[in-house]
């Protein structure tokens, strides 16, 4: 006997504005990525994602790269 039973979506759907607020904080400099998929629990791919594609100051092909502290200091 097979029932009828929908498939749970594994991946979460989140609004424009969501994807805007945590580009904003990234933006601004309060938080890093890393930073970010801690406190929101949401992957860095999906979050570098959203920057290329909502960010203001991202230009098109540009690939973003954030430093580490021990790298800037060499």
């Amino acid at each position: 006997m097979q029932s009828n039973i929908k498939k749970i979506r594994k991946s979460r759907r989140y609004s424009i504005e969501f994807k805007q607020s945590i580009i904003n904080l990234f933006e601004r400099g309060e938080y890093s990525v890393p930073q970010l998929e801690k406190l929101y629990g949401i992957g860095t791919t999906q979050i570098y994602n959203w920057i290329y594609k909502y960010s203001t100051f991202n230009e098109k092909c540009v690939r973003i790269v954030e430093m580490k502290d021990s790298n800037q200091n060499k």
